[in-house]
């Protein structure tokens, strides 16, 4: 019974991965190109092959056309020999008779080629016809695939921003702020404490000096003031 379970699961994991690459709209649209560039080329030698036949036919009409006017040539030849007694008149006519029996069955065979070059024509002209369709889908499936990879790439990119984005927690960063600002607001009140320590932990003597500060250089100026008008005088 787990036998059939474990093949039943693999059977289903081959399933789902045919369905997935059947789903892969790029891997489709390549294999789609392939296939239509395969039809393509088979079409291509069809094409060729009847272009052939039809050129053949024509060649052997062209031949048999010549070979059949000769022919007559030879019947009028043996008759103008029997009229210049060269030979018999019962000889020439028999002769020339053989001639034109094989003339005219040239040319049935020329009617026959004839025949066979419209239907070769026509067939070479309906493979043509799907060989310029097979090249405009293909032209337009490779336009269109172009186009879904790069949707693809935008949409991946875009994808990957969203995820990173999808990562931030609007609350935590909002708390990580405000433990920031926290901690900016100790350091300075940490700094302005020190600033006071630093006044309280002054000397008598450094206080009075700083406090008299003042009052010194004022009274420096005032003696600079009295040496001036002493000297004036």
């Amino acid at each position: 019974m787990n036998i059939f379970k474990r093949i039943f699961r693999i059977g289903q994991a081959e399933i789902h991965s045919v369905v997935e690459k059947m789903e892969d709209p790029i891997k489709m649209t390549e294999q789609g190109i392939r296939e239509m560039r395969d039809d393509l080329n088979q079409s291509l030698e069809a094409y060729a092959k009847v272009k052939a036949m039809a050129i053949r036919s024509q060649n052997n009409v062209e031949k048999k056309k010549l070979e059949a006017a000769d022919y007559e040539r030879k019947a009028i030849i043996l008759l103008e020999k029997a009229n210049r007694n060269e030979i018999s008149i019962d000889q020439a006519e028999n002769l020339a008779k053989e001639a034109l029996g094989l003339k005219n069955q040239l040319l049935e065979e020329i009617t026959e080629l004839e025949n066979q070059v419209i239907i070769h024509e026509k067939s070479a002209n309906e493979v043509h016809k799907n060989v310029e369709i097979l090249k405009f889908n293909i032209n337009k499936w490779e336009n269109e695939l172009a186009t879904l990879k790069a949707r693809v790439k935008v949409a991946d990119a875009t994808k990957l921003v969203n995820k990173q984005m999808a990562k931030i927690d609007a609350n935590s960063t909002i708390s990580m702020l405000e433990r920031m600002k926290e901690k900016v607001e100790e350091d300075e009140a940490l700094a302005q404490a020190y600033g006071s320590m630093s006044t309280q932990n002054k000397s008598a003597d450094d206080q009075i000096n700083e406090t008299l500060k003042g009052d010194l250089i004022q009274n420096e100026l005032d003696a600079l003031k009295l040496k001036i008008n002493t000297k004036e005088e």
